[in-house]
């Protein structure tokens, strides 16, 4: 399973936040907007913290792409406003019984061009996307469906792939087994259709806004790089009734000051997540104005242990150093983002049924499992403890945090290793740490998105080369097992044996933290942290 994607090296690299002044909340709570011609036009405006890679849904891995796409495109289904799953493209879809074979049903629509909108554009883009030749950061993602990880590889054909256009309005894919969340990840643009016919003709189609063409929303109607984009409803598309906005003018500025500031001054409608950051210092000050706000999100924020570097090759050692953390006084004492403490590896939405796999800030406990530990491995003392990271303001105040409770709680003598973000991935990846930083946004809302990162020593992301057997066939029997209520037993008790042996140390829940005028409703953000535009209106 492939999982070097650029949207899970962004929540590594995440971007850090500068301090703020108080001014940026009061000016917010006071401004009032005058009325322009972009609000009597239904225009929503937008800043993005960077330019968008690529508005092609095979390659877009970055989080201004992918949001781009999913204004401008369509898939066969849709999270909706209740957050739930919704047919789209689709308007039926027949599951086989052994929950292998799915059959999608087209309903009538047109791509922005004014060309019909069929399964063949369907079995086009996918078989595009696993084509090795297109370097799609999350062609994984498409790897459930039969022979499609051996077609990415380039030891199958592409014709061999389970996906085929029975006809133009019939679309039907074969699994390699069951896989319960398939339909849900369908809604991820990397499953989106393209035109087949412009695509084949022009290989730059999705670089300019004449060349540009989608099924959703809105279209491409301008794009200047670097400094502007806008989008503009797209008349032709099948649910046009449900978009109220005419226009969605994005800007392109970078820097957390000055997106804040632009909202500060009625220039955008939102600043914030998913487009960037909010300055830190500003956090406290917009929640209690009651500007701020907050989504969970399944992504966690964890440290990596080096398993095969002394002491951590102690699952007691590594245990200590988990225990050993307040998690609620790195969320409300430094974050204070309304993050929430992680005691277990995978988010849930519902905190309340949230399971705890060791308690916050258990001091007695971490104390006598570093001296069980230390006595297996024949230690009087620690070796010299170093914390590697990135270099960013958040990553770096977080980690002063842990060092302080470590010396306080352990006495161990902990430094921070603040690296270039190159040779900080390079050294992760090499083996040349002891502890780092590093965080994972789920990609599709499943248990196994987490867990899978550890199931081989070798694995993508896994570069605490921790492997256990055990571990790995629950995996592979809950990959297999058709009935849901069994297959998250088995992921339960992953979860827990990954929590007994501590590779990794969970320390927050990310959220995302924005502001927007109150003007704007209907906008929908996912557990994933998509936002997504249809249904969004401006008063």
């Amino acid at each position: 399973m492939k999982l070097r994607s650029k949207r899970a090296l962004t929540v590594l690299v995440a971007t850090g936040v500068v301090a703020a002044s108080a001014a940026h909340a009061g000016a917010s709570e006071a401004k009032t907007q005058a009325v322009s011609p972009a609000d009597s036009a239904k225009v929503l405006r937008l800043n993005l913290s960077d330019e968008p890679m690529s508005i092609d849904p095979a390659v877009a891995d970055d989080q201004h792409s992918l949001t781009l796409a999913r204004a401008l495109f369509d898939g066969l289904v849709r999270i909706g406003p209740d957050g739930k799953l919704q047919l789209s493209l689709a308007d039926k879809m027949d599951v086989s019984a052994d929950l292998k074979t799915y059959t999608f049903h087209l309903r009538e629509a047109k791509w922005s061009n004014g060309d019909p909108v069929t399964a063949h554009d369907f079995e086009y883009a996918w078989k595009r996307v696993l084509d090795p030749n297109t370097e799609s950061s999350y062609a994984y993602q498409l790897f459930p469906i039969l022979n499609a990880e051996k077609a990415n590889s380039g030891k199958e054909k592409l014709d061999a792939v389970g996906v085929k256009a029975v006809d133009a309005k019939t679309l039907r894919v074969i699994l390699e087994q069951p896989t319960p969340y398939f339909a849900e990840l369908t809604a991820f643009p990397v499953f989106y259709p393209v035109n087949q016919k412009v695509v084949a003709a022009n290989p730059a189609w999705a670089e300019e806004a004449s060349t540009h063409v989608g099924n959703g929303p809105y279209k491409l109607a301008s794009w200047n790089r670097d400094d502007k984009l806008t989008l503009s409803k797209n008349a032709g598309y099948w649910d046009q009734t449900a978009v109220k906005l005419d226009k969605l003018d994005f800007s392109i500025s970078r820097g957390e000051d000055q997106a804040l500031a632009k909202f500060d001054a009625g220039e955008v409608d939102m600043a914030g997540a998913p487009f960037g950051e909010l300055p830190l210092n500003a956090l406290p000050i917009l929640q209690e104005k009651g500007l701020l706000h907050t989504k969970p999100l399944a992504a966690v924020y964890w440290y990596k242990f080096n398993t095969e570097q002394a002491p951590f090759t102690n699952a007691k050692i590594r245990k200590a150093f988990a225990y050993a953390l307040n998690r609620q006084a790195i969320v409300d004492t430094v974050l204070k983002g309304n993050q929430e403490p992680a005691l277990t590896a995978v988010p849930v939405s519902d905190k309340s049924k949230q399971p705890a796999y060791f308690k916050d800030n258990d001091q007695k406990l971490a104390k006598t499992l570093l001296a069980e530990g230390m006595k297996e491995l024949g230690l009087a003392k620690l070796p010299p403890i170093a914390i590697s990271l990135n270099q960013s303001p958040v990553h770096q105040k977080v980690a002063v945090e842990i060092q302080r409770q470590w010396k306080q709680t352990l006495g161990v003598e902990v430094q921070l290793q603040e690296l270039e973000w190159k040779v900080f991935l390079e050294n992760l990846h090499n083996g040349d740490y002891q502890i780092g930083r590093s965080g994972w946004f789920a990609d599709y809302a499943d248990p196994a998105n987490f867990l899978e990162l550890y199931k081989e020593k070798d694995g993508g992301l896994n570069d605490t080369k921790w492997e256990n057997k055990a571990y790995q066939s629950l995996l592979q029997q809950a990959a297999s097992q058709a009935d849901p209520a069994k297959r998250q037993q088995l992921l339960a008790q992953a979860e827990k044996l990954l929590m007994d042996e501590m590779p990794v140390i969970p320390i927050y829940f990310y959220t995302n933290n924005w502001v927007q005028d109150k003007k704007v409703k209907g906008i929908v953000m996912d557990d994933l942290g998509y936002i997504d535009f249809k249904w969004a209106s401006k008063e």
